[in-house]
C-alpha cells in the first residue's frame, strides 16, 4: 500500500520533512520501534527493538530523544541517558506485558523466596527494574539465566511464554515464572500456527518467544510436520538477521504485524506473511504522525524517572550487559 494511503486525513504530504527539520532544530534523535506504523518507522533516524534503541540513544550526541514506542521503552531510554530530554509522542501508550506486574507485587513475590535472583525482561516499568537483580532481552534470556549459580532460585518475570522457553532450554527446575503475557503475542495461538504451516509447507517460521504458539512451533518440528531447520524462535532483531541470510521464498511471522515492514525492507525478495494478521498492538499504533509533530513542536510529553529509582534500574540493565552484549531486545 502506498504510504500516501496510510496518512491520516488532513495531514500535509510534507509532514515528514517538517519532522526532520524540527528534529535538527531541537537536536533530537528520532527512534521508532519495529512495531510502529510504517510511516513512523520510515521517518525515524533509527528503527529497532527497545533496548537496542535505548543504547543507540545513550551513544548519540543528540540532547533530546524522541521515542516512538510504548512508555516503558521511553523510560528505559531515560534510565540509560539520565542527562538527556526524552519525549514520547503519546504518554498513554502503555504495555499489557509491563502492566502485568507491579513493584509491590514483585516485592511480595521476593519476600516468599528469600535469596532468589530476580530476572526481569526489559519489557517492564522502571519501578520493577529497580527491584530486579538482572534484566534480560528475549535474545539473551537463556544466557542470563544460565549465568546464575545452579543452586540459586530464579524469579523470572513477567512473560510466562518467554519464561517457559528459557526453562525448556536451560532445564532449570528452580526457576519460578510470573504468569504475565503480552495480549497481542498471547493471541497468536498454536492452532493458527499449525494451520498456516500446513497451508504453506515450504515456508520458514519465525516465532517470537513471547508468543503463545512457541511451544506448538517446537511440537511441529518434533513430530516432523515442519523440518527443524525451518522453525526459528527469534527476537525481533534476530528475525531481521535471519531474513537477510535466508534463501527461502516465503516466511510465516509470529509476532506483532508491524514487524513485517522492516522484514520486507530487509529482504524484499521474500514473501513475508503474518501468522495472525490481526496481531496488532493498539498501544504501539497510538503514535501517529500528528502526535510526533506535536511532540516536536511543543516538547511534549516528557518522560521522567526519579534519579534514585533510575540508578537502581540502571544497575539491573548494566549487569545484563556485563554478561554479554544483547543481540536484540524484544
Amino acid at each position: 500500500m502506498p504510504m500516501s494511503e496510510l496518512l491520516p486525513t488532513g495531514l500535509e504530504p510534507g509532514w515528514a520533512d517538517e519532522v526532520r527539520a524540527l528534529a535538527r532544530e531541537k537536536d533530537a534523535v528520532l527512534l521508532a520501534h519495529n512495531y510502529q506504523l510504517p510511516e513512523i518507522q520510515d521517518v525515524a533516524d533509527v528503527t529497532g527493538d527497545s533496548l537496542a534503541l535505548s543504547r543507540i540513544a545513550a551513544e548519540s550526541p543528540a540532547s533530546t530523544i524522541v521515542f516512538c514506542g510504548v512508555h516503558f521503552m521511553a523510560e528505559t531510554a531515560k534510565i540509560l541517558s539520565p542527562e538527556k530530554t526524552v519525549l514520547i509522542p503519546d504518554a498513554n501508550a502503555g504495555c499489557s506485558l509491563a502492566d502485568s506486574i507491579t513493584a509491590d507485587q514483585l516485592r511480595e513475590w521476593k519476600a516468599g523466596h528469600p535469596g532468589a535472583v530476580v530476572v526481569s525482561y526489559v519489557n517492564t516499568t522502571a519501578a520493577v527494574k529497580a527491584e530486579t537483580d538482572i534484566c534480560c532481552t528475549s535474545s539473551n534470556a537463556v544466557e542470563v539465566v544460565a549465568s546464575i549459580p545452579a543452586d540459586r532460585e530464579v524469579l523470572f518475570l513477567p512473560d510466562q511464554f518467554l519464561g517457559a522457553h528459557v526453562r525448556r532450554i536451560t532445564g532449570r527446575q528452580n526457576m519460578h515464572v510470573w504468569a504475565g503475557e503480552c495480549h497481542v503475542h498471547a493471541g497468536i495461538n498454536g492452532a493458527t500456527l499449525t494451520r498456516k504451516a500446513e497451508e504453506n509447507p515450504d515456508a520458514e517460521l519465525y516465532v517470537h518467544p513471547e508468543c503463545g504458539c512457541a511451544t506448538s512451533a517446537l511440537y511441529l518440528t518434533g513430530t516432523g510436520a515442519v523440518p527443524a531447520d525451518r522453525v526459528k524462535i527469534l527476537s525481533t532483531g534476530g528475525m531481521l538477521d535471519a531474513a537477510r541470510a535466508s534463501t527461502s521464498k516465503q516466511v510465516l511471522v509470529a509476532t506483532e504485524v508491524g514487524m513485517l515492514h522492516q522484514l520486507r525492507k530487509a529482504a524484499p525478495e521474500i514473501d513475508f506473511r503474518a501468522v495472525n494478521d490481526r496481531a496488532s498492538c493498539t498501544y504501539m499504533k497510538m503514535i501517529t504522525p500528528e502526535k510526533l509533530l506535536r511532540a516536536l513542536r511543543e516538547d511534549r510529553d516528557e518522560v521522567t524517572v526519579a534519579p534514585e529509582l533510575a540508578a537502581r534500574a540502571r544497575s539491573a540493565v548494566e549487569r545484563m550487559i556485563a554478561i554479554g552484549q544483547p543481540g536484540g531486545g524484544e
